[in-house]
């Protein structure tokens, strides 16, 4: 195997597992163990891959290493689709009963629950900055935030511990976003932020997804659970019949928010 097509390999296998192994350099190349040290020190030297004990990671981009996740910033995700997400976070909080205990997991769909949450006296716990300042206000609304560190892009709270402080909580559903969903299920485009919310999971007896009907055909990313593992799915009327009967097969319920038409001036 030409040197070229070594490195193309290397590169797509880091860029679809995130590390790749010297055993599984070893058998996927055919190489001497001095030929593969070398494909990766030049590959070190150009800054595109680390090494590190037992194989070798991607090297992070300068906006990576500036924001610490992967994934399109809060402050510009709110503005998209916003119609959309207003509509499924209204059906969404209509989901809720009065005095529940529920997680709301940090995302630009999510924070559209808030408002309308006041009346029903809720205990939630939350990861996101933007939920609890959204709470605030609400004087009946208990509010609990997990231990970790503050991600700004983001402004959310993760831990990349099991231990962060709420491991005691137990919610009747957690309401959570999506960087995409699709027949692989729910997925997130940074792992931190997927093995944080597998964390959440398991707090919570029901999964209810707020997803707009763009985030169907965005790019897969990691997978957080399957889709016959979600309970409840809110979305908007922009949904394709293939796809709402994707979801339908696989015993998901599915919720449809229209959007509130705005009144014509007289």
């Amino acid at each position: 195997m030409h040197s070229a097509e070594r490195v193309e390999l290397i590169l797509n296998t880091l860029s679809e597992q995130g590390f790749v192994s010297f055993q599984t350099l070893d058998r996927v190349l055919g190489a001497s163990a001095a030929t593969i040290r070398r494909d990766l020190n030049r590959l070190e030297e150009e800054g595109r891959i680390v090494r590190v004990r037992g194989g070798a990671r991607l090297a992070k981009s300068k906006k990576e290493k500036a924001s610490g996740l992967k994934g399109t910033p809060f402050h510009q995700n709110v503005h998209k689709n916003a119609d959309a997400k207003a509509a499924i976070g209204r059906a969404a909080a209509g989901l809720c009963m009065p005095g529940e205990s529920v997680i709301i997991d940090g995302g630009s769909t999510t924070v559209q629950m808030c408002e309308h949450l006041a009346p029903l006296k809720l205990q939630v716990l939350t990861n996101s900055l933007h939920i609890v300042t959204a709470l605030l206000p609400q004087p009946e609304t208990r509010v609990s935030v997990p231990g970790g560190n503050i991600f700004r892009e983001q402004d959310i709270i993760l831990s990349p511990f099991p231990d962060d402080g709420m491991s005691g909580y137990r919610a009747t559903k957690i309401f959570t976003g999506a960087a995409s969903i699709g027949a692989y299920g729910l997925m997130q485009t940074d792992i931190l932020i997927a093995q944080a919310e597998l964390r959440l999971l398991a707090r919570a007896d029901q999964l209810v997804v707020l997803a707009d009907s763009s985030k169907f055909a965005a790019p897969a990313g990691h997978v957080v659970c399957a889709l016959d593992e979600i309970d409840i799915l809110v979305t908007d009327e922009g949904l394709s019949d293939a796809t709402a009967q994707l979801i339908e097969r696989s015993g998901v319920e599915l919720v449809v928010a229209a959007a509130t038409k705005k009144k014509s001036a007289a």
